[in-house]
């Protein structure tokens, strides 16, 4: 089912929505959106009157990102309160107990010609991104690009995965559509021949091939839809259609990787599509609790990371060998160390090194392993070691996009960020919708490199992804500090007091991973500016 046109302007109850703008208008007031929550605003309106679940838009809204319900809530909350609504007697956004949220305001509709499609969405709530898209692109052009790995991937078939679409609004199917997509492009990235890249956004430039599909979950049934098109040509070259019972689901992963690799102009190693057959685990329940704790895990918040650490051990109760689960289970107590949410940091880090070693010996052929490997021995402060393990994992797997990203930031704790922003290159190339974090690796890099418009930009746009960011709302004051606004940093550091009470320069740094002298000398001074 193809989306709609997108809009170009719509009238919602008494409000003027221009979705270009990410302003709302009323009777002389105005109000700016954050692009997600224009984007949440537009993907209601275009279902007017119908309930949408949480999941299709989360699914909608963060395609090919797993976040916790609660970057949703808070969108939310700030589409309410800009458009005056009260949540006991909505005028506009009515909450669905266990079924989602459904615009109730009459929606007025009024779209763009097909001869000005492509400018209205290129101008819509992905402005900002493709901006930053543009400005980091023309930044780390003048970078020496990683050796050999740019020259090689220009000659290699590009292929995006766009994130499969849940049917039917069942929270089940969306999250084995999250699992399934994930999934395919850890398989097809262990093919050397191939560019394996994410979603590639609006207005950027079609990767050659693209792969989409639906999942759909009827009781004990499962019905997979597959496409493959060449993205140029508008072609479709391959489909197929699964409708098997539930449990045949890794018999359906087994076979889609191979299926579609015979249809790509790569050369694929035995050894390659042996890895390719090796499935993570057999236990559909087992699976279904990993997703679950890698949607927590993900949103960085202390209950939710409690929750993850509830859900990976549940998996491995079910499949003690498996080894992702063990290294995200490893990440929850790397996260207890990194964020101080328990009195004994040194016992968590521990765990966490045991935990990563364990999934290591059980399976040393997957990416999120090393990377796992990697985050922990950042966190002990062994950076060479971490760097070790990612140049493996890149090696094995080189669309690893998450894998570049690391490496990036581990070299920005070392004082390379020059370097950070030239990692970033390719992990940005490989994952145009870049999450969080990646903006984060480089607003950070930025400002040690003293570009503190690119470094403002880049932490704004961290924030807008995860307002709950606490490294990013530090970052950005401190760029506020160096930029002379003392009056929003100070706004910042209100924030920061929020986010973590009793809040101090010098104990957050006690468990910060940097190593660089005069890059922790200049945080900690911007930020005794504003009395943190």
């Amino acid at each position: 089912m193809e989306n709609p046109e997108p809009f170009s302007r719509l009238q919602i109850g008494e409000w003027t929505v221009e979705p270009a703008l990410n302003q709302l208008s009323a009777a002389g007031r105005t109000a700016k959106l954050e692009p997600k929550a224009m984007a949440v605003l537009v993907y209601l309106a275009e279902r007017s009157g119908q309930v949408v679940s949480r999941e299709a838009l989360l699914s909608a809204i963060w395609p090919g990102v797993l976040v916790g319900d609660d970057s949703l809530t808070q969108v939310v909350i700030k589409l309410r309160k800009a458009l005056g609504d009260v949540p006991e007697k909505p005028a506009y956004i009515q909450t669905i107990s266990k079924g989602g949220y459904r615009l109730v305001a009459p929606v007025v509709r009024s779209r763009k010609t097909a001869s000005t499609h492509r400018v209205a969405w290129i101008a819509g709530a992905g402005m900002a991104a493709l901006l930053l898209a543009a400005a980091a692109a023309w930044w780390i052009a003048r970078q020496t690009p990683t050796a050999g790995v740019e020259a090689e991937r220009a000659t290699q078939p590009t292929v995006s995965i766009k994130p499969f679409e849940a049917m039917g609004g069942d929270p089940q199917a969306a999250l084995l559509a999250r699992g399934i997509t994930a999934d395919l492009v850890t398989d097809l990235s262990r093919v050397s021949g191939l560019s394996i890249i994410g979603e590639t956004p609006a207005g950027a430039s079609p990767t050659r091939y693209l792969v989409s599909g639906s999942v759909q979950r009827d009781g004990e049934r499962l019905r997979l839809h597959i496409y493959l098109t060449d993205a140029q040509s508008g072609k479709q070259l391959w489909s197929e259609r699964f409708d098997r019972p539930l449990s045949g689901l890794f018999a359906i992963q087994e076979e889609l990787g191979p299926k579609i690799l015979q249809m790509l102009p790569a050369k694929v190693s035995e050894a390659e599509l042996r890895r390719m057959a090796q499935r993570h685990t057999r236990n559909l329940e087992a699976y279904q609790y990993f997703q679950r704790g890698q949607a927590a895990l993900l949103t960085r918040q202390r209950a939710d990371n409690e929750t993850a650490r509830g859900m990976f051990r549940r998996a491995i109760a079910l499949d003690a060998a498996f080894a992702r689960a063990y290294a995200g289970l490893a990440l929850t107590y790397a996260a207890d160390y990194r964020n101080q949410w328990t009195p004994d940091g040194a016992a968590a880090l521990e765990r966490a090194f045991e935990l990563a070693r364990n999934a290591h010996q059980i399976n040393p052929d997957l990416p999120e392993i090393y990377w796992v490997l990697a985050f922990v021995h950042l966190e002990r402060r062994q950076h060479e070691q971490a760097l070790q393990h990612l140049e493996t994992a890149v090696r094995l797997y080189p669309s690893f996009a998450d894998g570049y990203a690391l490496m990036a930031g581990i070299n920005t704790y070392v004082g390379r960020p020059a370097d950070s922003v030239r990692l970033l290159r390719t992990a940005m190339r490989l994952d145009p919708q870049a999450g969080s974090l990646y903006f984060l690796i480089l607003g950070r890099a930025y400002l040690f490199l003293g570009d503190l418009e690119l470094a403002r930009v880049n932490l704004e746009q961290a924030l807008s992804r995860n307002p709950e960011n606490l490294e990013a709302h530090i970052y950005l004051a401190a760029v506020l500090v160096a930029a002379g606004d003392k009056a929003a940093a100070g706004w910042k550091a209100d924030e920061i007091r929020a986010l973590q009470p009793g809040f101090t320069s010098l104990k957050w740094l006690a468990t910060y991973p940097m190593t660089d002298a005069a890059q922790k000398a200049k945080l900690v001074q911007a930020l005794r500016e504003i009395g943190l």
